[in-house]
């Protein structure tokens, strides 16, 4: 089983992209609105973009780690059960 085979695993990790496509114009909107608040244009803006491309990274990188150590477990799983009877495991 590999990632991206498994179509619930898929739309997952499509959700993962999702969520940085909306971390970057939601940082934008929050920077914007804080200069505008408080009119330091355009400081809050690279600081509300800089938050959401980090935020957005973090959460991509923990849904790949999480995936692939998903896979991993499942590969252990599997041929723990299977390596006695199979040279190659059930994927």
């Amino acid at each position: 089983m590999m990632i991206g085979s498994d179509p619930v695993g898929a739309l997952r990790l499509a959700g993962s992209g999702t969520k940085f496509a909306a971390a970057l114009p939601g940082g934008l909107n929050v920077g914007q609105w804080l200069d505008r608040r408080l009119g330091t244009a355009p400081v809050f803006l690279y600081v509300g973009v800089a938050i959401g491309a980090i935020g957005g990274f973090v959460a991509l990188y923990r849904q790949f780690t999480r995936a692939l150590r998903e896979e991993e477990e499942a590969r252990q799983r599997c041929s723990a059960q299977w390596d006695s009877i199979f040279s190659s495991p059930c994927w």
